[in-house]
């Protein structure tokens, strides 16, 4: 037992653990295979701390929901409420400050649940395990774990802290969380490079990382946050989270409208005081007004309303989302980049094809799911009318550990997952190994990569079968099955053939066989003369539904890249067989040690060219991210595993699976796909796409009504007559009757072609210069009409109050009037299709009508809002000025659609 005290960090440096042999790593650590002490264990834990990941303290709620109110605009409203209660006009003050505590409730509500991902990682450690201390075994709390304690593990268990093995007995860890591999990793205590990728470091083990097979010993080499888990729990904590376009587009605007309004307000007061000596109370309300008049106050609740009805859509074409804003992100992404395994592939391994001397089969059907059967040029065959066929499955067969089970409808792999797709080759071919009982077996060793069983046969015969990599069988075998039966081996025809899979994307294992001299089966039994029976070629497959979905992607205009931990030449062939690049062009493969040697400047180069990223880290994975968004690009990152959640937090919409996802990756994830459909991606971008239109119509819908407001209050400072509207007024137009009818907009389909545009740049304003063409027209159109109304009113003797519930009332069928003038943007709206196609505009159309009457007759609006009745002519007035409104914009739709169709498009 070794009794030293703690290493420090220049004693060992645990990321090299792999380079160094098992020996010098203890003598580093200080410790040696029987442990460490009690007290050397306490003394190392006070060092080191315990063994788990730091919790961060969530953000309190109070802090999160004063954080809405952080907004130019919303800064606005609150300076305009507290003006109007230095004047003493408390009811409106309320009002004002209502409507901004309003917006800021809805952006809490609609927040969703806080974000988990450290919580889900430290959850992936273990509880207790197997130490040696004082050289006994016994069973600890994970939590007191130290670099030098030695653990044991074995089938099933979670690796509790990062640890150098000492000894192995066929163990393979599925490491497919922390590496993207899609295969149990096999270790053994050799040494490797001291640049060797994460998933090539067969002498480690990683704290979170679960036991697939086999048992092992290790010392603990990293605790905590040391470990690679804990790396990725401070990668995520670091990175920082990205605004949607949306966002960026709706904060800029805000910033631009915010000087305007502060501008025009100003100018506004001195040209009231100089030209019609306003007193400074006039002058307030006046500036009050206008700025009031200016913000579309609901905006903010248009837009959450729209994103939280495109989450319900979204749900239904089974996407969940985490994050609200994610929903319109999607539709203004241009790169995917997408984990291979679990993602782009089944993460089930599937046998493909059976190869012999003289036949090539194929295996139909994919997955654990034993449907399918194995045919010879498209036909299906028997296996007992080929006998060289029938070789290779019994061998596989009986030299085979993993069953099969079916649960809820899925089908299930016991053991390992190559064994799982072997197995169900098998099955496929309808052969029972009960008929051949194992009487003894050599496991699969990584220093051998083969297995051996010694079986009964069918016949009282007793056979030596083995299975395991091509070239060490080829090694030991003198002959071939043939068709009837063996013959002289002729290896250079193995060798081509066996390349020509692996440049096919498939993991080839061998099939060999011969008659049992002994009882007990040993490697020297098959050192040579065996009978070499054929190949099969093993992959983990595509998702049919993936593959139409990339060609739709592409259709879109959009990049799909593939980052994956698999090596270069299977992560090839996947992306070829995938469609990522067109059918006869190579995709362009770049490494992690190749990343690695790169700079982020050579990598921002040479990102946007790049298919296929192979053998990747966490870190390459953020490089990866980090290159596209420098250039501009609206980065999706798809996943499922751990090493994929801190890519996920930074790229601009991060999208997990549901079913085979870690908690992790489902937390740092602005979308998870319940059915882990890389299909329902393009859904989810083509209903982003759409959200994004209809908060656009939304927006140009609301900007004229500001605009008008706006030029009432301007003209009346200007003239100097009495204000045809009252803040109060203004805010009720813009809180209730635009929300009212814009939310009509919200539920109109998707456009034709929708899919086939290409994605919106991260330059593209969110209103053009045709946009603020017309949105000026139908400003001055509007106020132009509202203030007719407001001088019929006055000219025909009634109070102020009167005329200002009149201008009111035009303001909102003005409104509907363009509602209207909005169901086809560019086209004629004077057809019977505008009365088709959404019954929400209607529905809209009536509940906003019915509030209008209410505000202008119920006695308790009249008191909040300074309105009155107005006569029947006031009605008559406003909707003969409506009617000529909407013509009026449509003849100018028409010489936009004649004399300047550049301009006609939204």
């Amino acid at each position: 037992m070794a009794e030293t005290t703690a290493p420090t960090e220049d004693d060992l440096d645990s990321a090299l653990a792999h380079s160094r042999s098992a020996a010098e790593v203890l003598a580093l650590l200080g410790s040696s295979p029987d442990g460490l002490d009690g007290d050397t264990a306490r003394e190392r834990l006070a060092v080191y701390g315990a063994n788990k990941l730091p919790e961060k303290k969530p953000r309190p709620a109070v802090l999160r929901y004063f954080a809405h109110f952080n907004n130019v605009l919303i800064y606005i409203l609150i300076a305009a409420g507290v003006l109007k209660a230095i004047l003493n006009e408390w009811v409106d003050c309320v009002v004002i400050i209502s409507v901004a505590v309003i917006n800021a409730s809805v952006g809490f509500i609609q927040e969703g649940r806080a974000q988990r991902a450290l919580d889900s990682i430290r959850g992936m450690l273990s509880v207790t395990a197997q130490v040696r201390r004082d050289g006994d075994w016994e069973k600890v709390d994970a939590q007191t774990l130290v670099p030098g304690d030695v653990v044991r593990i074995g089938s099933g268990d979670r690796i509790p802290a990062d640890m150098r093995l000492l000894e192995v007995a066929n163990l393979r860890v599925e490491e497919s969380a922390l590496t993207g591999e899609s295969l149990p990793a096999k270790k053994d205590v050799g040494q490797v490079g001291a640049d060797a990728g994460l998933g090539d470091r067969m002498s480690m083990v990683y704290s979170g990382t679960i036991v697939a097979a086999g048992a092992g010993t290790g010392v603990v080499t990293a605790t905590g946050t040391s470990t690679e888990i804990g790396r990725i729990q401070s990668l995520i904590a670091d990175v920082a989270t990205i605004d949607t376009p949306l966002t960026r587009k709706l904060a800029r605007f805000g910033r631009q409208l915010s000087v305007a309004i502060l501008g025009m307000a100003t100018v506004m007061l001195i040209i009231g005081k100089l030209l019609h000596q306003f007193s400074v109370s006039d002058l307030i309300t006046a500036a009050i007004g206008f700025a009031v008049a200016a913000i579309p106050e609901g905006l903010p609740a248009v837009v959450t309303i729209t994103l939280a009805l495109g989450v319900q859509q979204m749900a239904r074409r089974r996407a969940i989302t985490r994050k609200l804003p994610a929903v319109e992100a999607l539709g203004a992404v241009n790169v995917i980049c997408s984990d291979k395994t679990g993602t782009l592939t089944q993460n089930e391994m599937t046998a493909r094809t059976v190869v012999t001397a003289r036949h090539r089969f194929d295996v139909t059907g994919t997955g654990y799911r034993p449907e399918g059967g194995i045919e010879l040029d498209g036909a299906p065959v028997a296996p007992d009318d080929y006998p060289d066929l029938a070789a290779v499955l019994t061998t596989m067969a009986v030299c085979n550990d993993a069953r099969l089970h079916e649960a809820d409808g899925q089908w299930r792999v016991v053991g390992e997952p190559t064994e799982g797709a072997l197995r169900t080759l098998t099955q496929k071919a309808g052969l029972d190994d009960a008929r051949w009982p194992r009487l003894g077996v050599v496991p699969f060793e990584s220093v051998n990569k083969l297995m051996i069983t010694l079986n009964a046969t069918p016949g009282g015969e007793r056979y030596l079968y083995v299975k395991g990599a091509p070239d060490r069988l080829l090694d030991r075998s003198a002959t071939q099955a043939g068709p009837t039966s063996a013959e002289p081996l002729d290896r250079p025809l193995w060798e081509a053939r066996i390349d020509e899979l692996s440049d096919q994307g498939l993991r080839v294992l061998a099939a060999a066989r011969r008659p049992a001299d002994a009882d007990i089966p040993d490697l020297d039994d098959v050192s040579a003369g065996l009978e070499f029976l054929g190949v099969v070629g093993i992959v983990d497959p595509p998702r049919p539904e993936a593959i139409s979905a990339i060609a739709t992607c592409h259709t879109a205009g959009i990049q799909v890249t593939m980052i994956t931990g698999d090596h270069a030449g299977t992560a090839r062939a996947i992306a070829r067989e995938m469609g990522i690049v067109a059918t006869g062009e190579e995709p362009r493969v770049v490494t992690g040690a190749e990343l690695e040697a790169m700079s982020q400047t050579r990598l921002r180069q040479v990102a946007d060219d790049v298919d296929v990223y192979a053998r990747t880290s966490p870190e390459h994975k953020l490089r990866i991210v980090s290159a596209l968004q420098a250039q501009g690009k609206v980065v999706a990152m798809t996943g499922d595993g751990v090493n994929d959640a801190p890519a996920l937090t930074r790229a601009d919409i991060g999208v997990a699976m549901g079913i085979k996802g870690t908690e992790a990756t489902k937390e740092a994830a602005g979308i998870v796909l319940a059915d882990d459909n890389f299909a329902t991606i393009a859904r989810a971008v083509e209903e982003g796409r759409r959200i994004y239109d209809n908060i656009r119509k939304s927006v140009l819908f609301m900007l004229p009504t500001n605009g008008a407001q706006s030029l009432i209050i301007l003209v009346a400072i200007l003239l100097g007559f009495s204000l045809p509207l009252e803040p109060v007024q203004i805010l009720w137009i813009n809180m209730v009757t635009s929300v009212t009818l814009s939310l009509a907009l919200v539920f109109e389909k998707a456009e034709e072609g929708l899919m086939e545009r290409p994605p919106r740049t991260a330059g593209q304003a969110l209103v053009n210069r045709a946009d603020l063409a017309m949105i000026s027209l139908v400003s001055v159109l509007v106020a132009g009409a509202t203030l007719a109304e407001f001088f019929v009113a006055r000219a025909g003797g009634y109070p102020l109050a009167v005329a200002q519930t009149a201008a009111v009332n035009m303001l909102a069928l003005g409104q509907l009037a363009y509602l209207l003038n909005c169901r086809f943007v560019t086209s004629s709206s004077l057809r019977p299709q505008v009365f088709r196609g959404n019954p929400w505009v209607w529905r809209m159309a009536g509940a906003m009508i019915v509030l209008q009457i209410v505000f202008t007759y119920a006695p308790f609006m009249n008191t909040w809002f300074h309105s009155a009745p107005i006569t029947f002519r006031g009605w008559a007035v406003a909707i003969a000025l409506s009617i000529t409104v909407f013509l009026t914009i449509e003849t100018a739709k028409c010489v936009g659609r004649r004399y300047m169709p550049w301009a006609m498009s939204w």
